[in-house]
């Protein structure tokens, strides 16, 4: 009989309705959820209720002690898979930070649901089962941490919430999904070519703000970053990774100041790259020390260059990966 572990840590798939017909995310706990859903009985099945949060409440300190608490049921072979059970809002970044993080060829999947356990056309079981099938299936060891929804299995790094309810919730722009669970058997069609993880995290949690440009974009945002003296920025770019020319000044401020800096784009697929020679350009920014984020989006940026400074790896050789 394989062997899995749910960690659960609240989110609309553990939500209970109130007196007002509104949602209260991360109302049940791990072993309610498993009374609810009638989960599969031909795998042994453990519970760990760990964090019952809305998922945007959910702090690095809660990731670390779930990143810990995964890295003590793999220490032998009782273990086949673990899920983790998370709210939408935030499971793409969780579930990034444990892709990079965590070194174990076994699979660690990460799922969610658009609708509570107890609404109508709830995708919380289906998800949940399809997840738990998943976990102890051969074809996911050494891919890192995925996640299952709707019937479809994504890369952590790739995967991104596409829609606010409709149960078709995620999607991996331009890359695509990585199979799909049909009849409660795992199909999986292509695999990720490049693999990042185990980075050891030795430091305490650095402070990483978001930056979005835009048209007429100015220093506000990036002189509040200097002022609360951030360890990085993400900005988030358009196109091939350019800013508003009037966010420079205070971008070479800040590195001057030590602060770590990544360009990304906003757009949803392609990478940042110096095409142009102007003001704000990614060239621009490039010479003036910011470091390009590649293809990442601007949350898995901060994710990775979270995890970089906590490692005490170099940034710019991360980033090339």
């Amino acid at each position: 009989m394989k062997r899995v572990a749910v960690i659960t840590t609240g989110g609309t798939i553990a939500s209970k309705q109130n007196d007002e017909g509104r949602l209260t995310s991360g109302a049940m706990t791990g072993e309610e959820l498993k009374d609810i859903l009638d989960l599969p009985t031909d795998i042994k099945v453990s519970i760990y209720s760990m964090v019952q949060k809305p998922s945007m409440h959910i702090t690095f300190e809660d990731l670390d002690e779930i990143r810990e608490k995964i890295n003590e049921l793999f220490e032998n072979d009782l273990t086949d898979g673990i899920v983790i059970t998370h709210g939408t809002d935030s499971l793409e970044e969780s579930a990034y930070y444990f892709d990079l993080t965590i070194d174990n060829s076994r699979p660690i999947v990460v799922t969610g649901s658009q609708r509570a356990p107890e609404q109508l056309g709830s995708d919380a079981f289906i998800n949940l089962r399809h997840a738990i099938y998943s976990a102890c299936d051969k074809q996911l060891d050494k891919i890192g941490t995925v996640v299952v929804f709707n019937e479809r299995v994504f890369a952590a790094k790739l995967v991104k919430k596409e829609h606010a309810s409709n149960i078709q919730g995620f999607n991996s722009f331009g890359f695509g999904y990585l199979g799909i669970i049909d009849n409660d058997k795992l199909l999986l069609y292509q695999r990720p070519t490049r693999i990042e993880k185990n980075i050891p995290i030795k430091k305490d949690i650095p402070t990483i703000d978001i930056v979005k440009s835009y048209l007429g974009a100015d220093e506000k945002q990036i002189r509040a970053c200097i002022v609360a003296k951030v360890d990085g920025i993400i900005l988030e770019g358009v196109g091939r990774g350019q800013v508003s020319p009037l966010m420079m000044p205070a971008i070479k401020e800040a590195i001057n100041a030590g602060i770590h800096i990544v360009i990304t784009t906003a757009a949803e697929e392609g990478e940042v790259y110096t095409t142009y020679d102007y003001l704000g350009s990614a060239f621009d920014l490039y010479e003036s020390g910011v470091i390009l984020g590649k293809d990442y989006d601007s949350k898995k940026a901060r994710i990775k260059l979270m995890t970089l400074l906590r490692a005490n790896k170099n940034v710019a050789e991360g980033f090339l990966h």
